[in-house]
C-alpha cells in the first residue's frame, strides 16, 4: 500500500543518515581534538581516571624542580667541602714543614693565615639562591621534595630528601689550653696522674727540665728500648706534659739534627684516662711521622699489653736509629683550663699558632681532625647528591610512563579514525541517496490521477 502521509523508507533512511551524521560527527571530533576520550561525555570512568593522572603529572613536574634547585644547592656545598678539605690538607703541609727544625717559622704561620682566610671566605661564598649549608649559621635540615605518593584510597603525601647542614666555619668562641699553675698534692698523686715506666713525675713546678742537665729527665729510653706512659686518674683541668730530649729531627735542608719537643694536654669534664692517653700518644705519634726520618724507628704503640684498656701508650726507640738514648721528662699540674671550640666545626683553625715548638706540635695534632671534618662533610654531601640524582631520574621516568598511560587511554588511534572517517563518509553519500529515492517514492502516486 503506497501512502502520502507516511514514508515509513523515508523515515529509516532518515535515522540512518542522522546515526551515520552523528558517528561522523564525533570521528571528527576525534580528528581535530587527537583524543577519543576528550570530555566527561565521551567516557566518564576513563575521562575520571585520565585527569587524576594528569594532576600526578602536573605534582611530578614541581617535584622534578625542587630536586633540580635542591642537587644545585647540595652541589655547592659539595664542591666548597672538597676545597676546604684540598686547602686544610695544604695547611696541613705548612704544620709539617714547621715541625723541622732551622725553619722560619712566622713565614709558615703568615701562609697558614691566608690558608685560614680563604678557607673562610669558600665557606662563605657556598650558596645557592641565597641558602648556604656550611657557614653554621642554622642547625636546620634542608628538605627537598622528592616524591607525591598515592595511595590505594586516593590520597596523596609528601615525601622528602633531607640533607643535613653541615657546619665548616671558622668562626666562633674558641680559646687555646692553658696549662695548670697549681701543684699536685704530692708524689703520689702526681705518679698517679701520668707515670712513665714506673719513674717518678715532677710535680714540683718549679723545678723544670734543664737540658744542660740530663740528670734532670725523669726516665730514659735506651737505643732499642721501649717506654710506657700509664695514666690512672683524670679530672678536668688536670695538666699532662711530656717532653721528649735528643730526638732526631729533620730540619729544612734534608738532613736532620738532635731537638727537643713538648706534648702537652688538659683534660676536659667528659674525658676518661683513656682519652688522655690517646690525645697525647696521637700528638707524639704525629710527630714522630712528621718530623722524624723513618729510619730513626721511632713508633707509638697504644694498648702495648692487650689489657683491653687503653690509658696505656708505648715510645719505641727502635735499634739503629740516629741518636742513642732518649730523654723523657714527665710533668703534671692541675687547675689547667682545656681548650674550648664551641660548636663550630673548623673554629679550632684560628688557635693554630706554628711559631713555637709547643704551637706546632697542637697544631700538628688538630689538623688531622680539621681535615676529618671536612671530608666528612664533603661525603656527607656527596651521598645525598647521589640520591636526589637518582630520585630526578627516576621523577622523570615515572611522569614519561604516566603520559604513556594517559596516552593510551584517551588518544584517538589516528589510523583506524582515519579508515572509520573514510567508511563514514562512504555510507553518509549512500544514506543521502537513499533517503533521496525514499522522499521520490510518493511522487509516483501522482501518475495514477493522470
Amino acid at each position: 500500500m503506497s501512502s502520502i502521509l507516511t514514508n515509513n523508507s523515508a523515515m529509516v533512511a532518515l535515522q540512518t543518515l542522522k546515526s551515520i551524521n552523528k558517528n561522523l560527527a564525533m570521528t571528527q571530533s576525534e580528528i581535530s581534538t587527537g583524543k577519543s576520550v576528550a570530555n566527561a561525555k565521551d567516557n566518564s570512568a576513563i575521562w575520571a581516571i585520565s585527569k587524576v593522572m594528569e594532576s600526578d603529572v602536573k605534582g611530578f613536574q614541581a617535584v622534578s624542580e625542587s630536586l633540580s634547585l635542591g642537587e644545585s644547592t647540595v652541589a655547592v656545598a659539595r664542591n666548597a667541602s672538597e676545597t676546604v678539605t684540598d686547602l686544610l690538607t695544604e695547611m696541613k703541609g705548612r704544620i709539617v714543614a714547621a715541625q723541622e727544625e732551622n725553619v722560619d717559622r712566622d713565614a709558615i704561620q703568615e701562609d697558614i693565615v691566608a690558608l685560614r682566610d680563604q678557607i673562610s671566605s669558600v665557606v662563605g661564598a657556598a650558596q645557592f639562591n641565597g641558602l648556604n649549608l656550611l657557614d653554621g649559621s642554622s642547625t636546620d635540615a634542608l628538605n627537598i621534595l622528592s616524591s607525591l605518593d598515592r595511595s590505594s584510597d586516593g590520597s596523596v603525601s609528601a615525601r622528602q630528601i633531607v640533607v643535613d647542614r653541615e657546619n665548616l666555619a671558622v668562626t666562633g668562641n674558641v680559646s687555646s689550653q692553658s696549662l695548670g699553675i697549681t701543684a699536685a698534692a704530692d708524689q703520689a698523686t702526681a705518679n698517679d696522674y701520668i707515670q712513665a715506666g714506673g719513674d717518678d713525675t715532677n710535680f714540683a713546678l718549679g723545678t723544670d727540665y734543664d737540658r744542660d742537665d740530663p740528670a734532670t729527665a725523669t726516665s730514659t729510653i735506651a737505643d732499642g728500648g721501649t717506654l710506657d706512659f700509664t695514666f690512672t686518674q683524670v679530672a678536668e683541668g688536670l695538666s699532662y706534659s711530656i717532653t721528649i730530649d735528643d730526638l732526631n729531627i729533620n730540619t729544612a735542608d734534608g738532613s736532620s739534627t738532635l731537638g727537643i719537643r713538648t706534648f702537652e694536654y688538659v683534660a676536659t669534664a667528659d674525658d676518661s684516662v683513656n682519652d688522655v692517653a690517646r690525645q697525647l700518644g696521637n700528638q707524639v705519634q704525629s710527630f714522630f711521622d712528621a718530623a722524624t726520618a723513618s729510619g730513626e724507628g721511632y713508633s707509638v704503640t697504644f694498648d702495648p699489653a692487650s689489657t683491653g684498656d687503653n690509658n696505656v701508650f708505648r715510645i719505641t726507640n727502635a735499634t739503629g736509629g740516629g741518636t742513642d738514648n732518649i730523654l723523657v721528662f714527665t710533668e703534671v699540674s692541675e687547675g689547667g683550663t682545656p681548650g674550648a671550640s664551641g660548636a663550630n666545626g673548623l673554629a679550632a683553625v684560628q688557635t693554630i699558632d706554628v711559631t713555637t715548638d709547643s704551637g706546632a706540635t697542637n697544631a700538628l695534632g688538630a689538623i688531622d681532625d680539621l681535615i676529618q671534618t671536612s671530608i666528612d662533610a664533603a661525603a656527607s654531601f656527596g651521598s645525598a647528591q647521589t640520591q636526589i640524582e637518582t630520585q630526578s631520574d627516576f621523577i622523570g621516568k615515572l611522569s614519561d610512563s604516566l603520559k604513556s598511560g594517559i596516552g593510551s587511554l584517551v588518544d584517538a588511534d589516528m589510523e583506524e579514525v582515519s579508515a572509520r572517517l573514510q567508511a563514514l563518509q562512504t555510507q553518509q553519500q549512500l544514506g543521502v541517496q537513499s533517503l533521496s529515492i525514499a522522499n521520490q517514492a510518493p511522487q509516483t502516486i501522482l501518475s495514477l490521477f493522470r
